[in-house]
């Protein structure tokens, strides 16, 4: 967690760049994340110049040769204004551009459409003097100041895309729980904040997984996947797995939900997603093997079919739907709720309050928790109420007591069908056959048993009555008061 000093830190950058005319939040940050990898390169190639100087050989795999020394942030970010500038635009970034030119990896392709619009000389001073200052030394900070800038993306995307609170992306990889031999995926991986999440989990609650040279391999090259179509996104999503100490995740530019995705099919163990709910895509563009799950041009239930096509069988999936996926009367909606509930293992809903998006958007939205079976499974579905996630739900967002995240976590590691019964209490199992009786509805509205309090008011007499003593009084002040004007 980082400090107010060092958020200070940071928000004065900020400041920096929209004083010095670059107000797009996303721009900002795909700069901040230009100069930001520039650093890391020296840093790098730092690590393994020191290697090389105490073993006395030559640097292993040098990032910058001989020539290409003065391109070093260490090198350059002393520079008087202009020249810094100038070096930078016209050698620096062209060489991080080509970095990995002709090799297939995460940093080639989001560095593939980058263009350097810092506008002035005395702009990308003022913001390299002040990411110098930043204490980016281990990992940990680095990635938290990383998550602290995104957070500044304070504005919905196109498409129904806005960004997952980070408090409810950690609750959903705590739900999911996932291992070191998993493959994960995100289909519409934004920023890659569950990628990032699934990764700090992993960290947390498996730390031999870098001792062990396959399980580490894994880590940093097979076991997070995300795509997205948006190249902006993309950019910034491979940086923040860079910086939270992913060498190499399979992040790629990718519509999921077209005919050019069907490449990716029964691939992964787990998934966890928000995906974008809005607008309608056409018939046309959507992959055939979607639609023969789910006849819709609705992208929310899209999703929801290429997890399941996604997954591995076994495979499991934690993802966020806007409430109307529970409860959509439409042919579409009611056949995906049975598909997951007849065919597949759905786990759990967990309805969210509606302030949990704000300030981007106001939707009612829940969680599903299912997995792939292919076989069916769902005996009982275990449902919670969550009215509170520790923050106001309001535009504000400010802190509050009231959080129920740690008691889904610990309710779900001990949810058992036959205790949890009580349709009063916040988290209750339903039967199966229940579910199907309701079309499939998973609103909660429809199984949760509302208590009434009796209230006990005075006769209507006596009302009365105090009502023509509270009369009378208001008419003697009355007549006080007119008596002292006049």
């Amino acid at each position: 967690m980082i400090t107010g000093t060092l958020k200070s830190q940071v928000d004065r950058i900020w400041d920096a760049f929209w004083s010095g005319g670059i107000s797009n939040p996303l721009t900002v940050i795909e700069q901040i994340t230009y100069l930001l990898f520039t650093k890391r390169l020296d840093e790098l190639h730092t690590v393994r110049e020191r290697k090389a100087n105490r073993l006395g050989k030559p640097i292993e795999d040098p990032i910058f040769s001989a020539k290409q020394q003065p391109l070093r942030w260490s090198r350059f970010k002393d520079r008087e204004a202009g020249e810094m500038y100038e070096l930078f635009r016209d050698e620096v970034f062209p060489f991080i551009k080509k970095l990995h030119e002709g090799r297939e990896s995460a940093y080639s392709r989001f560095m593939k459409d980058a263009v350097f619009v810092i506008p002035t000389p005395n702009l990308l001073q003022r913001v390299v003097t002040m990411l110098e200052a930043l204490p980016m030394e281990d990992r940990d900070t680095k990635g938290d100041l990383y998550e602290y800038m995104l957070s500044k993306i304070a504005t919905a995307g196109q498409n129904g895309q806005f960004r997952t609170p980070r408090h409810i992306i950690k609750m959903m990889v705590e739900l999911v729980a996932p291992t070191p031999q998993d493959t994960i995926a995100d289909p519409a991986c934004g920023t890659c904040g569950f990628l990032v999440a699934a990764g700090e989990y992993l960290r947390e609650h498996h730390p031999d997984i870098f001792h062990d040279a396959a399980l580490r391999q894994h880590f940093n090259h097979g076991l997070f996947h995300g795509t997205d179509f948006d190249s902006s996104m993309l950019r910034i999503g491979a940086m923040n797995m860079t910086l939270h100490g992913v060498e190499d995740p399979d992040i790629r530019g990718l519509d999921s939900l077209s005919q050019e995705g069907t490449g990716i099919r029964d691939r992964y163990t787990v998934i966890l997603a928000n995906p974008p709910f809005k607008g309608s895509l056409d018939y046309e563009s959507v992959a055939k093997d979607l639609l023969r799950l789910t006849s819709t041009k609705k992208t929310e239930l899209l999703f929801l079919a290429l997890f399941l096509c996604q997954l591995k069988a076994g495979g499991r999936c934690a993802c966020i739907v806007p409430d109307g996926v529970l409860f959509g009367s439409s042919k579409a909606h009611r056949e995906i709720r049975r598909h997951l509930v007849e065919d597949h293992k759905l786990d759990g809903v967990i309805s969210m309050p509606s302030g949990v998006f704000k300030p981007y958007a106001g939707v009612s939205t829940a969680i599903l928790i299912f997995t792939r079976t292919d076989s069916g499974g769902t005996d009982q579905v275990w449902f919670y109420d969550m009215a509170a996630d520790g923050f106001s739900l309001d535009d504000k967002r400010e802190p509050v007591k009231e959080n129920d995240i740690p008691d889904i976590l610990a309710k779900w590691k001990k949810r058992n069908p036959k205790k949890d019964t009580d349709r009063t209490a916040k988290a209750f199992f339903v039967p199966k056959a229940e579910i199907a009786e309701n079309k499939y509805d998973l609103s909660i509205n429809r199984y949760k048993e509302v208590q009434y309090e009796a209230v006990e008011y005075e006769p209507p007499l006596v009302i009365l009555d105090q009502l023509e003593a509270l009369e009378t009084e208001i008419q003697q002040d009355l007549k006080e008061l007119r008596e002292m004007v006049g």
